[in-house]
């Protein structure tokens, strides 16, 4: 397993230099120009600095290994600095620089990362822990009322986009509902907003509800259904059967035997929805204006701005390869038959 994984780590290095030539080659397409959001008033001779100041005048292939560098080796020490009071003479460095507020790209994400952590993580906890009863149990029931119900829920799930179920609980809960009724929620997300007391903790929790619900709503949808798949694959296997006839518990043969077997294409599906999710949050957050990645992400294509773009996407394709290693390591914990080695 050991060496599996490093052989997999060390693939993941062209893999990710070749997303990143890609992403960073149509990025760069788009007729975007880093002074077109400057006062008219400014003079041609200044604005031409300013691009030669962020390097937009070079050939594509330094601009490429210069954005590379600024990624991989200065961001990096930057933030080994921030976090260890460490000296590793980043001072005179050129960073990742925002067309639009003219601030390191870095710094942007990592001032609007808690807040997607908050509503995305809390959002896929809650989907996972509610969808996988539900494929159990659907399939432990085949065809009975509780999967009947489960097969609707998940049906609403995939069929309703986050746009639209967003701005219906918004409907729903914020404008139908009275705001001094007790199941009235607040529409718009107060990023500002601390937790300090019993008081504030309430309010953060009631803000976060609403898409917390609409995100929770499709990651449950796709796991419940997998999981459900997965177990009436194993339910009628033979070792069912016989561990059924040694004398087990009917809770000790699904929960143990037959739960572990179907975990297997399960964990692929939570593993890769993760990085996944990050996409279907960037709607959610444009829906209850969370000031999260996925409207800065929104902001930065309609501004043009190309670091920003550039670097958020090349985020998310690290996510999604990473993940896929982490998928393919849970295999051979998950299934004693799968050897790596």
């Amino acid at each position: 397993m050991f060496t599996f994984t490093i052989r997999r780590l060390i693939l993941t290095i062209p893999t990710l230099l070749f997303i990143s030539l890609v992403l960073f080659t149509i990025v760069k397409l788009s007729p975007s120009d880093p002074t077109g959001n400057l006062p008219l008033t400014i003079p041609p001779e200044v604005r031409e600095k300013i691009r030669e100041s962020l390097g937009v005048n070079k050939p594509l292939l330094i601009q490429y290994l210069l954005w590379l560098k600024q990624f991989f080796w200065l961001e990096p020490r930057i933030f080994l600095e921030h976090s260890f009071g460490w000296n590793l003479g980043t001072a005179d460095e050129t960073r990742l620089i925002s067309y639009q507020t003219r601030s390191p790209v870095m710094d942007l994400i990592v001032q609007r990362l808690p807040q997607t952590l908050w509503v995305v993580g809390v959002a896929y906890l809650v989907g996972t822990l509610i969808a996988l009863p539900i494929g159990i149990i659907s399939a432990y029931k085949q065809y009975s009322v509780f999967d009947q119900l489960g097969t609707l829920v998940s049906m609403i799930g995939f069929s309703v986009p986050p746009f639209f179920s967003g701005v219906l609980v918004i409907v729903i809960f914020s404008v139908m509902i009275p705001s001094d009724s007790y199941f009235w929620l607040p529409s718009i997300y107060d990023t500002t907003h601390e937790v300090t007391d019993w008081a504030s903790f309430k309010y953060q929790f009631r803000q976060m509800i609403m898409p917390v619900m609409v995100l929770a709503l499709q990651i449950t949808a796709q796991i419940s259904r997998f999981t459900r798949a997965s177990m009436l694959d194993n339910l009628n296997q033979d070792y069912v059967r016989t561990a059924r006839a040694k004398g087990l518990k009917e809770k000790t043969v699904v929960l143990v035997h037959v739960l572990r077997n179907s975990m297997i294409p399960v964990v692929t599906v939570i593993a890769l929805g993760i990085p996944s999710i990050f996409g279907g949050a960037i709607i959610t957050e444009q829906v209850f204006k969370v000031n999260g990645l996925g409207q800065l992400l929104i902001i930065a294509i309609q501004g043009g701005d190309v670091p920003t773009v550039q670097t958020l996407t090349f985020i998310f394709a690290i996510l999604i390869v990473l993940f896929n290693l982490i998928a393919d390591v849970l295999y051979g914990i998950l299934d004693p038959r799968i050897r790596y080695d």
